[in-house]
């Protein structure tokens, strides 16, 4: 089966330090594929080279066929490949509701200038509160997302994320910052959206990612060191020795 994201011989350097290192990684289209390793591995690093924010010095990005290597990001939401960020990322002053019609509205290309017109557009709206519904905020439409609590607003990012309609979703640590009870109330929804379309998560907490992902690559020092099964990663003595250590029990 052909990849849906492959990359082959990525390389990042920052003067002296290579974050990125003549890296291969292929995701399968449908898999929710997890990228774990410690502090420093270069794990964000790398979804910004995935999603266009930085530039790889060496190598090639390949999705659904096309090296979009040289794309910017715009041109590859519009291919189908989104993500979210470590840091939330929303119109803070903006209602929950408005906030994923302006998303919607430009998936549809629409300048935002245009907004009162858009206003007046029923279908925008639907399908905003369509959104609402699926991350769970239907019932949080008219606050300010300024006002959310820190889970709900990692949730609305995801709402942003997905009215762009993507084939494939990035996820950059979307627990961060999260408690426990709120870390359980996001993983439900990440789940459901591994049974929709090809996700590659970035995630420093191992019970979500031993859950959820149907495989995992390692990343040390800008390098896979190993893909496999939750299963086959969870007893690989170069992982544990690396990464794991005791975080996982054998």
């Amino acid at each position: 089966m052909t990849p849906l994201l492959e990359l082959r011989g990525l390389v990042r350097r920052y003067g002296g330090l290579v974050a990125t290192d003549h890296l291969d990684l292929a995701v399968a289209e449908g898999e929710m594929h997890a990228i774990i390793g410690p502090n420093g591995a270069g794990k964000t690093t790398l979804i910004h080279q995935i999603s266009g924010g930085l530039a790889p010095d060496e190598g090639s990005i390949v999705f659904h066929g096309q090296d979009i290597t040289a794309l910017p990001m715009n041109e590859r939401v519009r291919l189908g490949l989104a993500r979210s960020y470590q840091i939330t990322n929303i119109f803070r002053q903006c209602t929950v509701l408005d906030n994923l019609a302006l998303a919607v509205q430009a998936r549809h290309g629409s300048s935002m200038r245009f907004w009162r017109a858009a206003i007046s557009e029923s279908a925008l709206f639907d399908e905003a509160r369509a959104l609402a519904h699926k991350i769970g905020l239907d019932r949080r439409l008219e606050a300010p997302a300024g006002s959310l609590a820190h889970g709900e607003q990692r949730m609305l990012e995801v709402g942003l994320a997905l009215a762009t309609r993507p084939r494939m979703l990035l996820l950059d640590e979307p627990m961060a910052g999260m408690g426990p009870k709120e870390s359980r109330s996001l993983m439900p929804l990440i789940q459901s959206l591994g049974q929709e379309l090809t996700v590659l998560l970035v995630e420093h907490d191992m019970e979500t990612v031993f859950q959820l992902a149907d495989r995992i690559s390692v990343l040390v020092s800008g390098r896979v060191i190993a893909t496999g099964t939750p299963g086959e990663i969870r007893h690989n003595a170069e992982v544990r020795k690396a990464y794991l250590g005791d975080e996982v029990s054998a």
